[in-house]
């Protein structure tokens, strides 16, 4: 695992479109050509980024393939945009990354975010496990009218944590669903959460025992003797820095269509906050992009 360690060190590596593709190669093909059709590691390497494969002959690219396919983008502005994204500790805005980038169409600031976020979601990727809190909440800012579940004119998200006990708050994961029933409930926690877990939720009719089926369900009571007790604090908690993220650093203006989005993008940093490197989480966007396997 290869990676920049600083601004300097990014700027100094990734200065020319072939240093970026030498680096989609190493990433991609772990620094060794393989044809995508016959599997031969032995090609011709052109001046353009194209290799022909001396065993079937046929030309492909690094790119082929990948999120930078057809892209009319350089590899270096990509790069800078990546580097820009992660680096942030609160994420960057759409027309934040057209300014730094120096790109005139927000449009186009916007695609290459969208892109970015896209590959924060690693396909496969694990299931919550051991003790997960769970709990919805509404986001949309303050409405008239019915509040709680089913508020109108507001996104209802499902929140999981996994309660690491002394340790503290582990991995999350975020959904949006549409409504607080037993079956949305149902199916955003089986893909969230591992079955076999313990799923500890509040005394909403929605987590019924068929809906927690598969799980060791443990249900948190509302007590009357203490009028502060949340049944569910980490879940609270997580819901209360995603509101604040969204207002600070999008200014409370996210369009429901692309909120999965912006959600998956807070997950992705929320679980590597922990994180010393903002270059190994480069690394990792930059893995996903180009559909290599992660160890």
């Amino acid at each position: 695992m290869e990676y920049p360690e600083s601004m300097q060190e990014f700027m100094d590596r990734f200065h020319t479109e072939e240093a970026c593709r030498k680096y989609l190669v190493q990433i991609r093909w772990n620094s060794r050509f393989a044809c995508p059709r016959c599997s031969s590691v032995s090609a011709w390497e052109y001046g353009d980024g194209t290799f022909r494969c001396t065993k079937c002959r046929r030309d492909t690219s690094v790119t082929a393939g990948t999120v930078f396919q057809g892209s009319h983008i350089p590899l270096r502005i990509w790069f800078q945009a990546i580097w820009s994204v992660v680096s942030q500790k609160h994420g960057v805005s759409a027309l934040g990354l057209s300014r730094a980038l120096g790109i005139n169409r927000q449009k186009t600031g916007w695609s290459l975010l969208g892109k970015i976020r896209g590959a924060m979601v690693r396909e496969g990727r694990e299931r919550l496990k051991g003790v997960v809190e769970v709990d919805e909440s509404l986001l949309g800012g303050v409405r008239p009218g019915k509040r709680g579940r089913g508020a109108f004119g507001k996104t209802l998200v499902l929140i999981a944590v996994e309660d690491k006990g002394d340790a503290g708050i582990g991995r999350i994961r975020i959904a949006v669903i549409p409504d607080a029933s037993a079956k949305s409930l149902r199916d955003a926690v089986s893909r969230m959460v591992e079955p076999g877990s313990t799923v500890r939720t509040d005394e909403w009719v929605g987590y019924s025992n068929e809906a927690m089926r598969g799980y060791r369900h443990k249900i948190l009571k509302r007590s009357s003797s203490e009028p502060g007790y949340d049944p569910t604090p980490l879940v609270h908690r997580v819901a209360s820095l995603l509101k604040r993220w969204l207002l600070g650093t999008h200014q409370g203006g996210v369009k429901e269509t692309h909120l999965t989005s912006y959600l998956e993008e807070f997950v992705f940093r929320f679980n590597r906050r922990s994180s010393h490197s903002r270059g190994k989480l480069f690394y990792r966007v930059i893995q996903e992009m180009v559909g290599a396997n992660q160890a």
